[in-house]
């Protein structure tokens, strides 16, 4: 009964974590240091995906892109692409879902949080510090979407 159990249990270690791709742009600059007051509109969008690779390992990449505007002119554009590899055995499907559209995206969030906050300070610009994440709801909402999805292409 007991190896039942530990042949049930699943294995994860990460391997690598590292900087995809990165890009930062103040194209208003120096002008824009000149404004008033610093009131920007920000725009974040994150997103994450996943691929397998050999040998049960998944590289997972956690995208965010922030825009800064003060009025219609662009403060900053910050573009990261925070990844991970990770080794995974002995999880079923639902269980890597949300180990790859979850778990691993928590464990690069602070990595992808601390290097936009240097970036942008680097730029010259008052620190971005990003809001903590839920990626359990967001990977929910996405599975809901996939369902929503499917009952209509079912439906056609």
């Amino acid at each position: 009964m007991v190896e039942a159990e530990n042949q049930s249990q699943g294995q994860f270690s990460i391997q690598k974590i590292y900087i995809k791709d990165i890009s930062f742009e103040t194209p208003n600059s120096p002008a824009i240091f000149a404004e008033a007051k610093w009131e920007p509109e920000v725009n974040v969008q994150l997103n994450t995906r996943a691929g397998k690779m050999e040998n049960n390992m998944h590289e997972v990449v956690l995208s965010v892109t922030i825009t800064a505007k003060i009025g219609e002119q662009t403060a900053y554009l910050v573009e990261v692409q925070q990844a991970g590899v990770f080794q995974t055995a002995g999880f079923d499907d639902k269980q890597m879902g949300h180990l790859l559209g979850s778990f691993c995206p928590n464990i690069l969030f602070p990595y992808i949080r601390e290097t936009i906050s240097d970036l942008v300070s680097r730029g010259g610009f008052p620190q971005m510090l990003l809001q903590p994440v839920n990626f359990d709801a967001l990977y929910a909402q996405h599975l809901q979407q996939q369902q929503a999805q499917g009952q209509q292409e079912a439906a056609h």
